[in-house]
């Protein structure tokens, strides 16, 4: 069901469940996504795998779906032959495709459009790094017409995630500024840091007083992270906290393989909520039936 209330109003009045890592439940669904395009691949492709994997997160009980956009940019389907009119096309679809899948049931659902960082475009794991040697103006240029396109398209908020550093976030809080969109801006990070090296406290201040930015936070990270990270988001800006971390499980770049067990748990998302966090859901290798159990947990406290 299309939401009544702003996301800042549902806040205001609890916690709300996110999503879980659209990437791997578009594996179990049998999509292949080794292309540099990643999941952005199939907007144009197979958009039809997209809206299922959202319902997936609907019917587990996500109250916000983040949009397959996170890796489509101008840039990156130019080099696959598109024009600047059929991204926009495949840009807009992106929303759509979630609000149609928050249709299939009568809870509110909102729609966060998935702004990716520079490195995202790139393919070649630099979001992680930051410091692309860019300036925030050049950052701002690359940024600025991703964001008014989805703004247009009538996204409930843009997620301006994964962010790898502080240059960066400035240069997507600037090409947000004039959109009319609330943001939510969310770091990657390691330890209290970000993964550029900048402390978290420097990194959530450029967010204190914008009115625009609802929510602050992490993800994409260790769950370990995620709460300090929520502590220092909370005390340094006094805003809604946004934490969706990864599994726990870690990616081997040689091997293209994940290890380890995942220590994403209910158990550690209590720990979030209670150091500030009003949006809670997961990132990658993190799928439905995790959101399920949080989305149950949370049932249980209301």
């Amino acid at each position: 069901m299309r939401p009544e209330r702003t996301l800042a109003a549902a806040l205001a009045e609890g916690t709300l469940v996110l999503d879980g890592g659209l990437s791997n439940q578009l594996e179990a669904q049998g999509c292949d996504l080794s292309d540099a395009l990643w999941s952005a691949r199939l907007l144009a492709d197979a958009p039809q795998q997209i809206e299922a994997a959202h319902a997936a997160y609907v019917r587990a009980g996500a109250q916000v779906l983040i949009t397959a956009s996170y890796q489509a940019t101008f840039e990156g389907f130019a080099r696959r032959g598109l024009g600047h009119a059929e991204t926009v096309r495949l840009l807009e679809r992106s929303v759509a495709l979630a609000r149609e899948a928050g249709a299939r049931t009568d809870r509110e659902v909102w729609v966060a459009a998935s702004v990716g960082p520079y490195g995202a475009m790139l393919a070649d794991g630099s979001e992680y790094r930051g410091r692309y040697g860019l300036s925030v103006a050049e950052l701002e240029r690359f940024h600025r017409p991703r964001v008014e396109v989805l703004a247009e398209a009538g996204a409930d908020l843009l997620a301006l995630e994964t962010v790898p550093d502080v240059d960066e976030a400035e240069a997507l809080l600037r090409a947000a500024g004039r959109c009319g969109v609330p943001v939510w801006l969310s770091y990657t990070v390691s330890g209290v840091h970000t993964r550029a090296g900048q402390r978290l406290e420097t990194a959530f201040g450029l967010a204190e007083g914008l009115d625009q930015v609802v929510a602050v936070g992490v993800n994409c990270c260790d769950p370990d992270d995620a709460g300090p990270a929520a502590e220092i988001a909370a005390a340094v800006t006094g805003k809604p906290v946004v934490v969706y971390p990864n599994s726990g499980e870690r990616w081997d770049a040689g091997t293209r393989r994940w290890h380890g067990g995942a220590t994403f748990t209910t158990a550690t998302t209590s720990a979030w909520r209670a150091a500030g966090a009003r949006l809670v859901g997961g990132c990658c290798r993190v799928g439905p039936t995790a959101i399920a159990a949080l989305a149950a947990e949370l049932a249980t406290e209301r």
